[in-house]
């Protein structure tokens, strides 16, 4: 049996404590619904018995730490979550997940990885009770592509199942996150801790779990590229829509122009301002993919510096394989 396969006792209780993250606590079918439909997204809620619903959650900037039991055996139909990652770790009871044609049977050691773009039904037991973490889809594939150094040309998609106690990394992540909310509550209220808590999960998430970028992620200069390229990326990342040179980001970076395109080179195989426009051309993608985005593709480029819209719509084919009016389509008939 792993060391890691059983939780301590004070985590089973992990987000309860706190009256102030109670988000409701329902026996009403059509208000769990709807309250649930606030947290996550809108969906058909089917229940066979009587519910004594609640929900317990916490943000951690792009992330949020949630607890869901229902009381109940329920049937969850969202189609497709289209706008965010869940993770999903039952504390006690099973959920069978259908992801497009996968199942995955969710039990106490085994978690679920809901991917945005799947088509998605499940159903919980009466005494499921799960902890879960939603990851912003925007965040989680742009923190993959600026890993990889290119734009994602597919969607990025987790395997279904995760081995959630198992895995020393994913364990001790968890565990490390409900023992700080329970020691310091007001941790999360600390913007620099917020981010660095979901840069964390975001960095495991894409270094445990297998998904269809894993193997080119862990190519190995991936991880030895020097302090100054890793400080520029964040910078970059932050900055992306504000007008940067070359020589700002050598400022900033504390090393010289040169110094600063040949660590990009040796380590990215490609220069700063290249890695500034993948991620600005993630950003679009993200924008033009938002529901009930009502600016031109004109106006979304423009607001993330892209000025020549021909040379723009060439290089988000390149980066995407469609056209950017073409992905707004599809999103907007969604």
């Amino acid at each position: 049996m792993s060391a890691y396969n059983t939780l301590p006792s004070w985590l089973r209780r992990a987000l309860l404590d706190d009256s102030n993250r109670l988000v409701f606590s329902s026996r009403e079918p059509d208000e769990t619904e709807e309250r649930v439909s606030e947290a996550f997204k809108p969906h058909r809620l089917t229940t066979a018995g009587a519910l004594d619903a609640r929900m317990h959650s916490v943000s951690l900037g792009q992330v949020s730490f949630n607890r869901l039991s229902y009381g109940a055996e329920v049937q969850i139909d969202p189609e497709r979550l289209e706008q965010f990652y869940l993770i999903q770790m039952p504390l006690s009871g099973r959920a069978e997940i259908l992801l497009d044609k996968d199942c995955v049977s969710s039990t106490s050691t085994v978690a679920s990885i809901l991917n945005p773009t799947a088509a998605l039904s499940m159903r919980w037991s009466a005494d499921c009770d799960q902890l879960m973490l939603r990851i912003e889809r925007e965040a989680l594939e742009l923190a993959c592509s600026l890993h990889l150094g290119h734009p994602l040309r597919t969607p990025l998609c987790f395997n279904g199942a995760l081995q959630w106690l198992d895995d020393p990394n994913w364990n001790n992540l968890i565990v490390y996150l409900a023992r700080l909310l329970k020691e310091s509550p007001d941790a999360p209220s600390q913007p620099l801790i917020a981010g660095q808590l979901e840069q964390l999960i975001i960095s495991t998430l894409l270094s445990v779990q297998p998904h269809n970028y894993f193997d080119e992620l862990h190519q190995s200069d991936r991880c030895l590229a020097p302090r100054h390229v890793k400080k520029v990326e964040e910078y970059i990342e932050a900055h992306a829509d504000e007008p940067l040179t070359p020589a700002q980001l050598a400022e900033y970076a504390g090393v010289s122009v040169r110094t600063l395109h040949s660590g990009f080179h040796d380590f990215r195989h490609q220069g700063p301002m290249e890695y500034l426009r993948t991620v600005r051309l993630q950003k679009v993608k993200a924008a033009l993919e938002e529901p009930g985005e009502s600016r031109s593709v004109t106006e979304i480029a423009l607001s993330w510096g892209f000025s020549h819209m021909g040379r723009f719509s060439q290089e988000y084919r390149k980066a995407f394989g469609e056209r950017p009016s073409e992905t707004k389509r599809k999103f907007a008939d969604n």
